[in-house]
């Protein structure tokens, strides 16, 4: 088959999804990869690095579709890319489908075959370790005076205290800030709804890091005396609420700052909307909010390195095994299936923009065969199915 890389072109994105060292494994396989020109340059991967791993140089994204079987890139496919997509063709990057209604819809349109890559990690995501782990530098760096912060310093000076940081949320995103955090010697508080992870986080730090079940009223206690909010919580779409509303900005001292992480829209945080890294904070009630969607872009190498070891499996199955047999060996593959052939197969998608789905098992022929047990990617249903009989 033959493998496109794209270069992103979403705005402060710099990631790519496959470096040098996995086109040689593709290649070994003996599967053909074209990069478009420049696509790994944001990330420190220069042109000549993939010609000399194997893959072709190619000058346009346009080329890239137009000969590739399955192509592949780090964010969302953007409305100029619409017209090139061709049928069966497969497709995978972070669609984030629930929330991008024309995206899916000129997939379907298209009848491609796309795969929602935030939905197949296993262990989670390596860029949500870069979002916490960098959310917590910025985190910081919008508490400085100089960016309208109080000008807390995160451990303290000798008489002056250290900053108390809140994290919403003990998911990868939640843990890697953790890690940061405990270790430049902030005093933490974590907030979940899974007890079990609140007693994990006891033993792993050894009581040094404050717990509790995360509710609207436990946030509002806490707000007053917390520096830096760091939500970390994948709000459920279907939400019309808030963990944090407008009014609970007053319970906070001016200069403090809100990090919205997962940011998603609508999500946990009713002041939060998405900003960018040429101008990242704004001001509500006085609290500063770094609301940037795209946090690990800005440490694009690293985050690019990580996130393509990772993406090299799910990547191969597809090209050595073929769409069905892949999704019967990796139930999160299978799950992360989002449209095939004009039909939606995206079960959270269906519930959120109210379009009737089909179960990939069903669509792929494969209902009968031992598949790798997976669980939903989320908490949302949908019993607005398509039809087939």
């Amino acid at each position: 088959m033959i493998l496109g890389i794209l270069k992103d072109i979403k705005e402060g994105e710099n990631r790519v999804i496959m470096t040098p060292n996995e086109v040689s494994t593709i290649v070994s396989d003996g599967h053909k990869v074209l990069a478009q020109r420049g696509c790994g340059t944001g990330s420190g991967f220069l042109d000549i690095q993939y010609k000399e791993s194997g893959a072709e140089i190619v000058e346009t994204m346009e080329e890239v579709y137009s000969r590739s079987d399955m192509v592949i890139k780090v964010k969302e496919i953007e409305e100029s890319e619409y017209d090139l997509l061709r049928e069966n063709q497969i497709v995978m990057t972070c669609i984030h489908p629930a929330a991008h209604p024309e995206e899916v819809q000129a997939l379907l349109d298209k009848k491609v075959i796309a795969f929602t890559a935030e939905d197949c990690h296993r262990y989670g995501s390596p860029n949500c370790e870069a979002a916490g782990k960098q959310g917590v530098l910025f985190g910081l760096e919008s508490l400085l005076s100089i960016n309208g912060g109080k000008g807390k310093f995160v451990s303290g000076l000798a008489g002056a205290p250290g900053i108390k940081a809140l994290i919403l949320g003990a998911g990868t995103v939640g843990m890697s800030a953790l890690q940061v955090l405990e270790n430049l010697g902030a005093w933490v508080t974590v907030l979940d709804i899974n007890l079990a992870v609140l007693r994990e986080i006891g033993t792993v730090y050894n009581g040094r890091v404050n717990t509790g079940f995360c509710t609207k009223e436990a946030i509002a206690k806490l707000l007053p005396e917390t520096d830096l909010v760091l939500n970390c919580v994948k709000w459920p779409k279907e939400r019309k609420d808030f963990l944090i509303d407008m009014e609970m900005l007053k319970l906070m001292e001016p200069g403090s700052v809100i990090v919205d992480i997962s940011n998603d829209e609508p999500g946990a945080i009713e002041s939060s909307h998405e900003t960018h890294h040429d101008n990242p904070r704004y001001v509500v009630n006085g609290i500063v909010h770094y609301c940037v969607g795209n946090i690990p872009g800005a440490i694009a190498q690293s985050t690019s390195i990580a996130y393509a070891a990772e993406m090299l499996y799910y990547i191969r199955s597809i090209l050595n095994n073929g769409i069905a047999e892949a999704c019967v060996k990796d139930g999160f593959l299978r799950r992360s299936l989002t449209t095939y052939n004009g039909l939606l197969t995206h079960e959270e998608t269906s519930a959120i923009q109210n379009r009737p789905w089909i179960r990939p098992e069903e669509v792929l022929g494969i209902e009968g065969k031992k598949l790798d047990f997976v669980p939903p990617a989320t908490g949302t249903r949908s019993n607005n199915f398509i039809k087939t009989k």
